[in-house]
């Protein structure tokens, strides 16, 4: 998440099972229909946090070879998964003025597509995003950015397999997103270059910090404020594991750190004219620090979570352009 800068074991994979892991009581395993959580590992979701958080991503900035491997990483986990890259292609590159500690700088960044066929109106899109980049290395500190948001990227690609398995009623174009702590740069340009037409963009629903709840257990939504008829979709949502969403952040009376409209890459899409929701975890200890690695990850809250970010994308593919 681009706000001021500022100086588990993977055995708990089935949802069925998530109680049983050690440490966890019964009051925090992600509560879904039985039929559909006997099926359910966590491993790749974990796996992802833990791979793109590591050390050897170096933090991941924008334009440094820690970047580059992270982006050839999401871009084998879309091969794998088979999600097809859209008619434009799988890379969108941009050079853009960014902000950095030091003053302004010009980065080169690659957003990564990919592209899932609708069923019911194909020819109209929800672009879901999630930045990839983080800060880098600062003081000698990398900063891994376990939750900001190496999360947010792997709630993303298990989304993606969940649609390759279920298609969705409407299109949609997966963009993982570079240079969002540089000040939106791969956000930006993809407003401005879009694959499709931006009047064809039904809502964009953006990942940014999913792992962390048990700050509050509340994922939040910001953007029904601006959007007020997509909150009838998801205020009936069941919590997941003790993992409820929360409304707000977006309001008039919101002010500084605690309103966050534009507080990520979605504030592209808004000041675009794009309808928008945002998904995220309130701010904790670990936010923008060397601290913010995998270890600090509690698997279940994260996998409850992941659940119910899957479950806000399906009310909302269900529920527009009726």
């Amino acid at each position: 998440m681009s706000r001021p800068f500022r100086t588990v074991a993977l055995s708990c994979v089935a949802a069925l099972a998530l109680s049983a892991c050690a440490g966890v009581s019964e009051t925090t395993a992600p509560a879904a229909p039985p039929a559909a959580v006997a099926a359910v590992s966590y491993d790749q979701l974990l796996a992802d946090v833990r791979i793109l958080s590591a050390d050897d991503m170096e933090g991941r900035d924008t334009g440094a070879p820690g970047g580059e491997r992270a982006r050839a990483y999401i871009v084998s986990r879309f091969e794998a998964l088979g999600i097809a890259a859209p008619p434009v292609g799988r890379l969108q590159p941009f050079e853009a003025v960014g902000r950095t500690r030091e003053g302004p700088k010009t980065f080169n960044g690659i957003n990564i597509l990919g592209l899932v066929p609708g069923t019911r109106v194909p020819d109209r899109y929800i672009v879901i995003t999630a930045h990839y980049d983080h800060v880098g290395v600062n003081d000698g500190h990398i900063f891994n950015g376990a939750d900001d948001n190496a999360s947010g990227v792997a709630t993303m690609l298990e989304l993606a397999a969940r649609l390759r398995d279920a298609p969705p009623e409407h299109s949609v174009i997966f963009v993982a997103l570079d240079g969002e702590e540089r000040s939106l740069l791969g956000a930006k340009h993809f407003v401005e270059a879009p694959p499709v037409p931006l009047s064809s963009i039904t809502m964009n629903l953006n990942f940014d910090m999913t792992a962390r709840a048990e700050t509050d257990m509340k994922l939040w939504v910001t953007g029904t404020y601006q959007n007020p008829t997509f909150r009838p979709l998801l205020e009936t949502l069941p919590a997941r594991g003790g993992v409820s969403l929360a409304f707000g952040k977006d309001t008039p009376q919101d002010t500084g750190n605690n309103n966050w409209v534009e507080a990520s890459d979605h504030a592209a899409f808004y000041r675009a004219g794009v309808p928008f929701l945002y998904l995220g975890v309130d701010y904790h200890a670990d936010y923008h620090r060397p601290t913010d690695d995998f270890e600090r990850i509690t698997p279940v809250v994260f996998a409850a979570a992941t659940e119910l970010s899957v479950a806000s994308f399906r009310a909302l593919d269900r529920g527009l352009d009726r």
